[in-house]
């Protein structure tokens, strides 16, 4: 009851700390409330984003600059250990050096340029399911499993799925999520690793699907008369900034995919 009470006090910060303040009470106590008792956290988090989204569903535009009215963006995010032997933790390779910690798979729904969460993804170790008589699985295979059971319709209702596009990094260009995706009907822009296979179309056309493919990065190379396209970012104002990267781009074939635009970027 405390802990409700302390939810509705209006406060810059709600936190564990902060309710354990307000109460005088310990902060262990409130850990235990939310750790005995997860899905009234998960469910509650469930109801707010579909009713959130449905809201703004009903007179949902194009996103800002692209032909799509929604977007779903995968990211994950690490939580710093707080001991020297925490549970459930593995050690992550997360762009600038090793984290030891607990890793989350974000998904969130945009939707008008509003940003509405949902539920996220928690990663359980090898050792942790193990001790928990639990199913090991990687995040790619949760990712997979997550879109496959996602019914967008509870949050927006009846949609054309061309609208939606998918957003994600390097870290989760994989064939399994790809398929996922194009199984639901919806479009994806995704960084490709540079030893993905693709063939351009004439290629694919004319020779043995098993050969003549090459790495992205190598395709890009031998391919030097595609023109180049610059980009400049629009700033607040109607003025242009100086040019940011330049791009060019051509249609071809993503290996164990299928068809796909493929973009070739570099800085100025």
């Amino acid at each position: 009851m405390s802990y409700l009470l302390f939810l509705m006090v209006v406060t810059r910060k709600h936190s564990l700390e902060e309710a354990a303040r307000f109460s005088g009470r310990n902060k262990s106590q409130f850990s235990k409330f939310l750790q005995y008792h997860p899905q009234v956290a998960l469910s509650t988090l469930a109801k707010l984003s579909k009713k959130q989204a449905k809201q703004f569903a009903k007179t949902r535009q194009s996103l800002q600059g692209l032909p799509w009215k929604i977007a779903l963006i995968i990211d994950s995010t690490l939580q710093h250990r707080a001991s020297l032997y925490p549970e459930n933790t593995k050690k992550f390779n997360h762009g600038q050096g090793f984290v030891i910690g607990h890793q989350w798979t974000n998904i969130v729904l945009i939707i008008n340029d509003i940003l509405i969460p949902l539920q996220p993804i928690p990663f359980y170790s090898k050792r942790y399911c193990q001790d928990h008589a639990l199913d090991y699985q990687t995040e790619h295979d949760l990712v997979v499993a997550y879109i496959t059971h996602l019914d967008l319709e509870e949050y927006i209702g009846s949609h054309d799925p061309r609208e939606v596009l998918v957003l994600a990094d390097s870290g989760y260009d994989d064939k399994k999520i790809e398929n996922a995706i194009i199984h639901k009907q919806w479009n994806f822009i995704i960084a490709l690793g540079k030893t993905r296979s693709v063939k351009s179309e004439t290629v694919y056309l004319t020779t043995p699907k098993s050969r003549a493919w090459c790495h992205i990065a190598m395709f890009f190379r031998n391919h030097r008369r595609l023109k180049w396209t610059t980009i400049r970012c629009m700033t607040n104002g109607a003025k242009r900034k100086r040019r940011e990267f330049r791009i060019r781009h051509t249609m071809g074939y993503l290996r164990y995919v299928g068809k796909v635009h493929m973009v070739c970027s570099e800085p100025r």
